[in-house]
């Protein structure tokens, strides 16, 4: 896809669940590595496991030499798992909430884990390219009891600046529930290219939901506002309940049907500069999953 992208633009690569391939210039990011193969399980904490239902498309070689930075929503083991552990070097940079970062410098090792505090940033440089990832409010579960129990999680919004303009704009909502501090984005960042939505509507014992379901999408849409939307987090897991169908529903009764980006797991598409998509790549084909290291 290298030959197709143009300046100031990125490639976005979907493995599943929340893990994305980001490339921008010089740039390659990762975003909440899941890797675990299809039947393995997911610890949630507090003993509660998930089983994966499908399988991380990683494209052709696995996981790219030169990773520059993971940004990591929130310490689950569907976002970061023991695979992606296994696999991903001690001294990558690691962009993440203070609560995951101090686990990982202190339990695994990932010493350049680096906390952000809601709206604080961080800048990437190189070769006359900077991203900057600045942590914005996410909320995981509904009522503040439930939220002491789960680890506390961050949208992101990543900023891809070549020659000191901001060329692309994305908005990673994390596993987030609409909460009126949502509002506060849009403040800071009026103008989101392509926001990439955690879903699945996922339900844990007890009935409680702690990631949006198709309304609650329909309603971060509200929000937000995003020229293009990547629909992310859907299907993977047994605890999601909300299809990604809901979530298409909703979007064209809101009449924001025409700004969903369709990508498979194992495609790619084309983002930027500013608030363009291009055409969705389909899935390399590639032998075996045995790049993903096991897990």
């Amino acid at each position: 896809m290298k030959d197709r992208v143009p300046p100031g633009a990125a490639e976005v690569h979907f493995v599943g669940n929340a893990t994305l391939l980001l490339r921008y210039g010089p740039f390659t990011l990762l975003t909440d590595p899941n890797l675990l193969h299809r039947g393995r399980f997911a610890h949630l904490g507090y003993g509660l496991v998930t089983r994966r239902l499908t399988e991380p498309a990683l494209p052709p070689g696995g996981l790219p030499y030169g990773l520059d930075a993971v940004v990591l929503s929130h310490l689950h083991g569907d976002h970061w798992d023991r695979a992606a552990r296994r696999r991903l070097h001690r001294g990558l940079p690691v962009l993440t909430t203070p609560h995951a970062a101090r686990r990982l410098q202190g339990l695994q090792g990932f010493h350049r884990a680096t906390g952000l505090a809601t709206w604080q940033s961080h800048d990437l440089v190189k070769e006359g390219c900077r991203v900057r990832v600045t942590s914005v409010p996410g909320r995981h579960a509904g009522t503040a009891a439930l939220r002491r129990l789960l680890p506390p999680v961050m949208g992101s919004v990543v900023e891809f600046d070549q020659g000191g303009e901001v060329t692309l704009r994305l908005y990673l909502s994390g596993d987030t529930l609409p909460f009126d501090g949502l509002r506060e984005i849009t403040e800071h960042f009026p103008d989101i290219h392509l926001g990439v939505f955690h879903l699945g509507g996922t339900r844990l014992p007890g009935g409680f939901v702690v990631t949006m379901d198709g309304r609650q999408g329909g309603d971060l849409l509200d929000i937000v506002d995003p020229a293009h939307v990547l629909p992310v987090h859907y299907d993977d897991y047994t605890v999601m309940r909300s299809p990604l169908s809901d979530f298409v529903a909703e979007a064209g009764r809101r009449g924001f049907g025409d700004r969903l980006v369709h990508c498979p797991r194992g495609a790619g598409f084309v983002a930027g500069p500013g608030p363009r998509v291009g055409e969705v790549r389909p899935a390399v084909a590639r032998p075996g999953s045995a790049s993903t290291g096991g897990g």
